[in-house]
């Protein structure tokens, strides 16, 4: 196997700002930031957007979608196109 033509993995720190949580884990992510974890380790940090903890399908909240408005919304615009059968 060739040498030095894989990035180098290491201890990084993604800290999910809609929760307010950070996970330490490895990754080969490249950033300038850096943070002090728990352990008093000085690890290079990412802000995500989303993460496990505040996503919706992992924490159980789910939003209802109005499927009859939009029918309704798509007959209106368009209306019955399509001949009934029978």
């Amino acid at each position: 196997m060739r040498k030095h033509i894989h990035p180098v993995s290491r201890p990084v720190v993604f800290r999910d700002r809609a929760a307010g949580t950070a996970f330490l884990t490895r990754s080969t992510v490249d950033t300038a930031r850096t943070v002090v974890w728990e352990d008093g380790t000085l690890y290079p940090l990412v802000d995500v957007e989303v993460s496990a903890a505040s996503h919706p399908f992992f924490t159980g909240g789910t939003r209802v979608v109005d499927t009859a408005g939009r029918v309704e919304r798509f007959e209106r615009r368009y209306g019955r196109r399509a001949p009934s059968r029978g």
